[in-house]
């Protein structure tokens, strides 16, 4: 089956879902291509984590290791944070002559464009919504959400198109009014192939960078700036802790601007020694996850939270309620959002759990994984409402 992922910002060093699903339904035999932005006019706030360089060089090596197709389309802007594609977007989708058309962002002015233009393509389309109630608190949601019901869901509804559910959130339906038994969740998870313990690893990592096999090391991956927590997580390794164990913090992860700064001055003054290692691409995280024993994700939830997981990780993140409910496995803790004594106290809790109970929500955060979140199986899911979608043509 020819597969078409349009999605506004593709970056080929990610390990977002687009970038893993097109990897395993190639896998699987299909024919995929995904369909993105041209880099140029994406805004920096999105390419600085992974960098905008020799991006036709790193398409052309996704490509080669993965079997799936990458196109570049102009985009005439980026307008309040929403890709405005050239008219060429639709003159590529139909070269590509597809069975199937996966649309990423209902709400997105791409998704919209797709839903409008849906009999214009020659084969169905399937959309995904990755947003949360409550992360929608644009001071215009309000007029959005009427506008998207008034204009967009009449359509979803009357055709029955497909709008997967990324989150378990009712935001589909409470927000935009598209029935839930149109919107099927199926949640992220984690690549498998890429993220499991390795314990050989732990030891050539340790030695290779002088810790000891007893240092307790903490590990956070990702972006270093206010959204994520950069600072908070600074802040930690700034608190003396009630514990004789020696800490050692992994921050994997690039700072920039005068916040960023701060960032990095906060670290010089760690009272807990901070290895600091700049953004990796997604294929090369593993080992900093492999060598810890404890994942920090300091606000917001993460996407990597399955990835460290898989690798048997517990993990420590704020109580939020997509967090709370992750972590309801005997697999992780929280702590009071946007306190650091919070943080440090539960942090201190963790250091001080007997091994064997520690290696006991180790175990159950590998098992949470590999029973329910392995990617294969998700893209499984994927394929079956594909292949559902494709054969109403």
């Amino acid at each position: 089956m020819r597969i078409v992922h349009i999605e506004d910002f593709f970056h080929p060093d990610a390990g977002y879902q687009v970038n893993i699903l097109a990897k395993y339904m190639a896998k699987f035999g299909h024919e995929v291509t995904v369909i993105a932005a041209e880099i140029d006019k994406i805004p920096d706030y999105l390419t600085r984590f992974f960098g905008r360089e020799n991006i036709p060089q790193r398409d052309r090596a996704y490509e080669e290791a993965f079997g799936v197709k990458i196109i570049r389309v102009p985009l005439i802007g980026f307008i309040s944070g929403r890709a405005i594609y050239s008219s060429e977007l639709m003159k590529t989708v139909r070269a590509c002559k597809p069975d199937i058309i996966f649309a990423h962002g209902n709400d997105t002015a791409t998704g919209m464009w797709a839903t409008l233009n849906r009999k214009k393509f020659g084969c169905p389309i399937v959309l995904d919504s990755h947003m949360l109630e409550m992360a929608s608190n644009n001071r215009l949601s309000k007029y959005f959400r009427l506008f998207y019901k008034h204009f967009l869901t009449p359509i979803i509804k009357k055709e029955k198109l497909t709008v997967i559910r990324t989150q378990d959130d009712l935001y589909v339906e409470k927000c935009l009014g598209i029935p839930l038994e149109q919107a099927p969740w199926i949640s992220y998870g984690s690549d498998t192939m890429l993220f499991y313990p390795d314990k050989a690893q732990r030891v050539q990592f340790r030695q290779a960078h002088n810790i000891s096999e007893d240092a307790f090391v903490v590990v956070y991956a990702g972006k270093l700036d206010e959204a994520k927590g950069g600072m908070l997580l600074a802040d930690l390794t700034c608190q003396e802790l009630a514990s004789d164990r020696e800490v050692v913090f992994l921050i994997v992860g690039n700072t920039s601007g005068d916040y960023g700064a701060a960032v990095e001055a906060k670290f010089a003054q760690a009272k807990h020694r901070v290895l600091r290692f700049p953004t990796q691409k997604y294929r090369d995280l593993a080992q900093y996850f492999q060598v810890a024993d404890l994942a920090v994700f300091p606000r917001q939830c993460s996407l990597s939270f399955y990835d460290v997981q898989a690798c048997g990780l517990p993990v420590l993140f704020e109580n939020n309620n997509i967090n709370t409910d992750r972590c309801s496995h005997n697999n992780g803790w929280t702590f009071q959002a946007d306190d650091v004594q919070a943080f440090k106290r539960q942090l201190e809790q963790i250091l001080s759990l007997p091994q064997e109970e520690y290696e006991a929500v180790s175990h159950n955060s590998y098992l949470f994984i590999k029973d329910n979140y392995d990617y294969e199986e998700k893209a499984k899911e994927y394929m079956q409402i594909l292949e559902t979608d494709a054969a109403k043509k």
